[in-house]
């Protein structure tokens, strides 16, 4: 299980590429699929630089080779990187709108999975999710940059050991998949997509579900492979890696001979030069411990042996420790002790520094990075409503006075004498006059606060970039060597970098709630609430806490934005992990009451007192308060909360008391279907 390369040939129009490069692509992809790719690469350089006017695009996809080959050939991660920054730099000049954003969704998922082997998290995430926006720019949905985005969180949420979130990840991809034609890597990345879900099924300990993947995989080679007999090498490939995940399942059920035909037909193709070799170091490894447990020593010799010869010109590291941990094992059967303990104790320190390189990734906080990333892509605007409330208030009362004025004039002049008519329209013109003033006046004061709104928007998107940058700096200087007094100030400065985006975010978008149109679909509120609790179960854990989640006995679907639900329900379940103290319990329930969906999530924090209650739900609210260990609080979450509420029919409250603790709520209308084409109809009335 691994990651696929990014930049794959897409299905483009033949306008894109020059059709002396088409030629050229077509003869290094041909020798690509031989297994030379080093001298696919050389012709590929060689024939473009005799080209007499290559496309931007051209050269755009030129870098995309070697980016290919810098990071799945030859692992020099650092060079495929540099190549990405070439590849975003000669995007950038392409004017095709359309061809602009499909290369950008592309180098995204590049550039995210060079920064990922470099272990650079956070800005893989944050080139992942660069993708993932462009994928779902509603005025061109890209159904491919959404699998490759979805494809990768499975694979991380794999590694972190969330299997149920992989396994929805990998099926999400796999519907994101399912029309995009029958090119090679299409075909490729389904059948690796249902032997993915077979894996997390195999880690959730459902073995026969899990043999229902494997063989689907398998079956999905078969019956469309021979539409590529070119890629010979790569469906062996694959099926070699099939058996041998089939074979866990039975060494799993013990039932070694049906394991052992399956591994050995895994190694006899993975071993094969071009193969997956890595892939059969591992298959062998799990065949020694088979031979171990069965006691057949020369067998398992014979294996090691072979191995050690492999390990000595291919390097697996992970192969390595479980090398040198069979083998101590088997010298401690035979009673070589000091054989046995030098090997156990090469397996131990192989061991430890694998888990150590493990443990990096299992640190990343990916939920709250992905929130700030959404937080970013939706927030275009900045109004400061109460303001421009102020300023209409001023200008009513101002004409209100004039009109008193006038009047009180008026009746004054008519008692004096008819004969100051004259003069008392003459005024009455002066004020008319005034009055046009006012109004032009009025409205230049309007268009001076649209290109107010403008301005601000446009340094709120400048600040973010840099202010995250700092952010970013400053967490890398953190990790290395400096004073106390100096790490003491670069947190200082990352803290306060970190707030300030964060203040950025909230207040942008509380402010373009409004402006922005939901996405309705239906959707498993289940799910929803699930997924939000385990992408939020780590914070709670830095915290010593506990979430416990109960949801609804059978699956309820509600016609709602998914982005914006999810944003309530993680925003509320994080005030609870951060008003609640260490150690604390975070309950989370799913209830159907009265035809409505209610959602409970309830904490035993330090409550909210009074003479705050009447304004935790208001924007720009002084009823904000650090969190127990000092987090900070910008008092907008609320306000977006009730806002995203009230656009979706429902309603949000809330029950405290002063450190007790506090229950927060929020109740959405159950949709139901008439006929399939028409629009959700709702059960109840709206509720306020």
């Amino acid at each position: 299980m691994a990651f696929l390369v990014s930049c794959k040939q897409k299905q483009v129009s033949s306008g894109e590429y020059s059709d002396e490069f088409q030629a050229i692509k077509d003869a290094t992809e041909k020798l690509w699929t031989q297994g030379k790719v080093k001298q696919g690469l050389n012709y590929m350089d060689s024939a473009f630089n005799k080209l007499s006017n290559p496309t931007l695009n051209d050269r755009f996809r030129l870098y995309g080779y070697h980016f290919v080959y810098y990071q799945k050939t030859v692992n020099q991660f650092d060079k495929s990187l540099q190549y990405t920054d070439s590849m975003m730099a000669i995007n950038n000049k392409i004017k095709d709108p359309k061809l602009h954003a499909l290369n950008l969704a592309d180098v995204s998922f590049a550039r995210g999975d060079a920064l990922f082997e470099l272990k650079q998290y956070s800005e893989a995430y944050e080139s992942y999710y660069r993708g993932y926006a462009v994928g779902k720019d509603h005025a061109n949905i890209n159904m491919e940059a959404l699998g490759d985005y979805t494809y990768r969180m499975g694979m991380i949420m794999y590694k972190k050991g969330h299997y149920k979130l992989a396994m929805s990840y990998f099926k999400d991809t796999y519907k994101f998949f399912k029309n995009s034609g029958e090119g090679f890597v299409f075909f490729y990345r389904r059948q690796e997509l249902l032997d993915n879900v077979g894996l997390c099924f195999k880690k959730l300990n459902q073995p026969d579900s899990a043999l229902t993947y494997f063989n689907k995989a398998l079956n999905h080679i078969d019956a469309n492979g021979h539409l590529y007999p070119e890629r010979k090498l790569h469906l062996e490939m694959a099926k070699g890696v099939v058996y041998g995940n089939m074979a866990d399942i039975y060494i799993s059920k013990k039932e070694y001979p049906a394991a052992v035909a399956l591994l050995k037909k895994s190694i006899a193709i993975n071993l094969k030069k071009g193969y997956d070799n890595l892939d059969a170091q591992l298959t062998e490894i799990k065949l020694g411990q088979i031979y171990f447990n069965i006691n057949q020593r020369d067998s398992l010799l014979h294996i090691l042996s072979n191995l050690r010869k492999q390990l000595d010109t291919v390097k697996n590291a992970e192969a390595e420790a479980d090398y040198n941990r069979l083998l101590g094992n088997y010298y401690v059967e035979v009673n070589e002790l000091k054989r046995a303990i030098a090997h156990i104790q090469r397996y131990n320190v192989m061991k430890d520094s694998l888990t150590q390189k493990a443990s990096l990734l299992m640190e990343t906080d990916v939920n709250q990075q992905l929130a700030n990333y959404e937080k970013q892509h939706e927030i275009n605007a900045l109004s400061n409503d109460n303001k421009l409330q102020l300023i209409y208030l001023y200008v009513t009362i101002f004409f209100i006075l004039m009109a008193t004025i006038i009047l009180f004039l008026v009746f004054r002049n008519w008692k004096r004498s008819k004969n100051d008519v004259a003069k008392v329209n003459e005024l009455n013109k002066q004020i008319k006059q005034q009055n046009q003033v006012l109004e032009d006046a009025l409205n230049k004061l309007n268009l001076s606060s649209l290109e107010k709104d403008r301005i601000l928007r446009t340094v709120a998107h400048d600040l973010r970039n840099p202010i995250g940058g700092i952010a970013s700096l400053t967490g890398m200087m953190a990790e290395d060597e400096y004073t106390n007094e100096q790490k003491e100030l670069i947190n200082l400065v990352k803290e306060t970098s970190v707030n300030s985006l964060e203040l950025i975010n909230e207040i942008l978008e509380a402010a373009n709630m409004n402006a922005v149109a939901m996405n309705l679909a239906n959707v498993d509120i289940n799910s929803l609430v699930s997924n939000s609790v385990e992408l939020l179960r780590f914070k709670a854990a830095e915290k010593g806490q506990t979430i416990l989640l109960e949801t609804l006995d059978r699956p309820i679907e509600l016609y709602i934005s998914r982005e914006k639900i999810w944003r309530v329900i993680s925003n509320l379940i994080s005030n609870a992990i951060k008003f609640s103290p260490t150690a604390g319990v975070i309950q989370v329930k799913v209830a159907e009451v009265n035809h409505k969906v209610v959602v409970a999530v309830k904490d035993d924090g330090i409550g909210i007192p009074d003479k705050l209650k009447d304004q935790v739900f208001n924007m720009f609210t002084s009823a904000q308060r650090p969190g127990t260990s000092g987090e900070k609080s910008f008092g907008l979450g609320l306000s977006i909360c009730r806002q995203i509420m009230e656009k979706h029919h429902g309603k949000i409250w809330f029950q405290s008391d002063v450190n007790m603790g506090t229950t927060f709520f929020i109740s959405l209308p159950i949709t139901v279907y008439n006929n399939p084409n028409d629009l959700p109809k709702q059960v109840s009335q709206p509720m306020s």
